[in-house]
């Protein structure tokens, strides 16, 4: 008996998502995404882990986000226990996307403290996408742990998540400005540098701020 065309057309978009071309890969996840499926979530979480094309990662997500979030958020949220960092970072970058409030409970403060960048960097990005209203303190207490940690690129990351918390940033900020680290305080004013003038730049703020923390000023007086 010969296999219904809908079962047909799923089996090959199966696997294409584990066809050794990316451009092949990206083809069979779009087909996914115009034409939602929730048979084909599972499989879209568990390509998310193991993708090593950025683009199709990418795409991955919107095919994602174009399913029921009923569906989709609570195999999101496995993964975030997943000893995967790529699970672990893409899950999040997803869930921020859906934008689903019901994930915030599994935004961890190991999620948001991560020891891999990467996790932590689009941890941080989803909590301040998804964090109710009258938690921001809280989230701004915990990003403010992770002022000055590792490179320029990183520290940017936490410098958008906090700026776009808003004046709740404030306190977390002087208290760091006051850390005996000076990488910490460093970033604690380049942060507010940045919040008071985005145009100027991470870099400016950066620079701007190791003058000042040099000179043993830390810009609580403005």
């Amino acid at each position: 008996m010969a296999m219904p065309k809908e079962d047909t057309n799923t089996t090959r978009a199966l696997r294409g998502l584990e066809n050794s071309s990316a451009s092949v890969r990206l083809q069979a996840v779009l087909a996914v995404g115009t034409a939602p499926d929730p048979r084909f979530v599972d499989k879209l979480v568990e390509r998310c882990a193991v993708e090593p094309d950025f683009y199709v990662r990418d795409m991955l997500t919107w095919a994602l986000t174009r399913h029921a979030s009923s569906v989709t958020v609570p195999k999101l949220i496995d993964e975030l226990r997943s000893e995967r960092a790529q699970a672990r970072s893409q899950a999040l970058h997803t869930l921020s996307k859906i934008g689903d409030r019901q994930a915030w409970p599994a935004i961890t403060r190991a999620l948001l403290t991560d020891a891999n960048d990467e996790v932590a960097r689009t941890a941080w990005r989803a909590a301040v996408v998804l964090v109710p209203e009258g938690e921001e303190p809280g989230l701004a207490g915990v990003l403010a742990t992770q002022l000055g940690r590792g490179e320029r690129e990183t520290q940017l990351s936490l410098s958008r998540a906090l700026i776009a918390l808003g004046e709740v940033i404030t306190p977390a900020l002087r208290a760091a400005m006051t850390d005996p680290d000076p990488r910490v305080r460093q970033h604690a004013v380049a942060t507010e540098r940045l919040s008071r003038n985005p145009d100027a730049g991470f870099e400016f703020a950066i620079e701007e701020a190791k003058r000042i923390v040099a000179l043993g000023t830390t810009g609580q007086e403005g």
